[in-house]
């Protein structure tokens, strides 16, 4: 249940980093078959304010499988959505030009929303879908925390302060673009895995319709690096990479 401050007070980084040993020893880690991804692309777009660091176990899990990660190229996650989506966009045309493929996106949190914006308005690069924890039913519908944080990147972005969310991205024309985009079905199978133990994201709002939507039992902070959301992903992307293989052979 999303309740607050105690649901929030379940959220930290040093938390979430004490599954990295759970992880690293649980078959699902351990257990690789590199043939796997067949070569794959994956686009792996992080989390407000978060880092491309934060998707590294995600990045390293997929290697040994043998897809090919890369960088979405956005950063913390907290600039402007409009920029983002653009940063987004070229990174995934630039990394199926180097697969000779479409791509999977992975994203995680607003990473996740961003990622469905860009399915939305490019499916011809995209071959499937994750989000973690994303709430694509309501962007602004996170922990009143992230919020403010939220608010006060906006108000130095009017200060004059460069590359940071302002108020558009959360009310007028462009807000309501990107909601929009957001509730279009997707034409590229789709992933929305969410959790009732989230503390910055309400489970509710990650029930994207066109999505399969799968639960754990993780923090928000904590899905990169939780054994079960790779268990999940293991043979969903595994199906994946051999349509992908069938289709371009």
């Amino acid at each position: 249940m999303f309740d607050g401050l105690r649901s929030a007070g379940r959220e930290s980084v040093v938390r979430a980093l004490w599954d990295v040993p759970r992880l690293l020893r649980h078959p699902v880690w351990r257990t690789a078959d590199p043939g796997q991804g067949n070569g794959l692309g994956v686009v792996l777009v992080p989390g407000f304010a978060a880092g491309e660091a934060s998707l590294s176990p995600a990045g390293s899990w997929l290697r040994a499988r043998g897809y090919v990660p890369a960088s979405s190229g956005v950063g913390f996650t907290v600039g402007c959505t409009a920029d983002l989506l653009a940063k987004l966009l070229h990174s995934t045309e630039e990394h199926a030009e180097r697969t000779g493929r479409p791509v999977v996106l992975l994203g995680q949190s607003r990473g996740g929303g961003l990622a469905r914006l860009a399915a939305a308005r490019r499916p011809e690069l995209v071959h499937g879908l994750v989000m973690l924890g994303s709430p694509v039913l309501d962007p602004l519908g996170a922990h009143p925390n992230v919020l403010r944080i939220a608010r006060f990147l906006a108000r130095l972005a009017s200060a004059g302060v460069p590359g940071l969310l302002n108020d558009d991205c959360m009310r007028g024309p462009c807000f309501e673009e990107h909601v929009k985009t957001l509730a279009e079905p997707l034409r590229v199978p789709a992933i929305s895995i969410f959790s009732r133990m989230d503390g910055i994201v309400p489970w509710q709002l990650c029930q994207d319709p066109h999505a399969e939507c799968v639960e754990v039992h993780s923090t928000h902070t904590g899905m990169g690096f939780d054994p079960k959301v790779y268990e999940v992903l293991g043979p969903r992307l595994a199906a994946w990479a051999r349509e992908d293989f069938e289709i371009s052979a």
